[in-house]
């Protein structure tokens, strides 16, 4: 097995994470490739970027947040790996271990000793009259928005061909089980368990406060289009946001592809979520 190394080369700590990550596969003589931004991080060269990485390697050890796991995922060039996370920071719902146990993440990996947690991803398409657009595969959410004016927008949902409602509100976005304690949480949208087969529409601010989140199944059809002339971006995890047009409509969809996520063997998500989330039950 080839292990693929991608590091947050901005965060404090990737380096001497790297170098020590590094020495010990050397020191076990397992096999690795660097991503070329991490290997100048420890003053070696790679001339590999994402996606020649994931073309040839069988697992991505990435090192960073979630943030970090979501850029590895999308620069992949469609070649998707197991991705075991090491955390550099304090919140990391996808990430296995912290970098303080970075040898207690080599031992699992090289041993195999993880779970694989299927993590759901949705295709998402561009239809207008001038043909269909596809965008990225999104792991956490997409989020259908206003530009940089403060106005509301007037954005109209459908559900397998029903309509839903016509949101007025500052956007829209419809999460994964996996991106629910992401934006979707922050807006007031419920936590998915990830094997739930379910996704969550979130209105952002909504004018109508009867407007809520709404779960449904994952194996349903999203169409959102807007309904005014207003500037109305398409954004997928946080990446650079796509135009869309009053013409045109974006349909979101279980893609038949997964992430294939590695967890601790004795991990659990309400332990993630309680750990993460710091709940500690009632003090009364």
């Amino acid at each position: 097995m080839i292990i693929g190394l991608i590091a947050h080369v901005g965060k404090d700590g990737s380096a001497s994470l790297v170098q020590s990550v590094v020495a010990e596969l050397d020191r076990r003589n397992a096999p690795y490739l660097l991503e070329k931004a991490t290997a100048s991080l420890i003053g070696k060269i790679s001339d590999l970027d994402e996606a020649l990485l994931s073309e040839r390697c069988d697992l991505l050890l990435v090192m960073g947040g979630d943030g970090s796991i979501l850029r590895a995922l999308h620069r992949s060039g469609g070649h998707i790996r197991p991705i075991f996370g090491i955390n550099i920071g304090s919140l990391g719902f996808l990430t296995c271990l912290g970098s303080a146990e970075y040898l207690k993440a080599i031992d699992c990996v090289l041993s195999g000793n993880y779970k694989l947690s299927p993590r759901s991803l949705l295709d998402v398409t561009i239809e207008g009259p001038e043909g269909i657009i596809p965008l990225e595969r999104a792991l956490n959410d997409v989020t259908i928005s206003r530009g940089v004016r403060s106005q509301l927008v007037k954005l109209q949902a459908s559900v397998d061909g029903a309509q839903l409602t016509e949101y007025h509100a500052d956007g829209l976005i419809v999460a994964t089980p996996t991106g629910s304690t992401a934006y979707s949480l922050a807006a007031g949208g419920p936590i998915l368990m990830p094997e739930s087969g379910a996704l969550v529409i979130t209105p952002i601010c909504p004018h109508v406060l009867s407007n809520r989140s709404l779960v449904i199944s994952d194996k349903s059809r999203v169409v959102i289009r807007s309904s005014g002339n207003q500037e109305v971006f398409v954004t997928i995890d946080g990446r650079p946001p796509n135009a869309l047009k009053p013409s045109e409509q974006v349909i979101l969809q279980l893609s038949p592809l997964t992430l294939p996520l590695a967890m601790m063997q004795d991990s659990t998500f309400p332990e993630i979520l309680r750990q993460k989330l710091k709940w500690s039950g009632s003090n009364i």
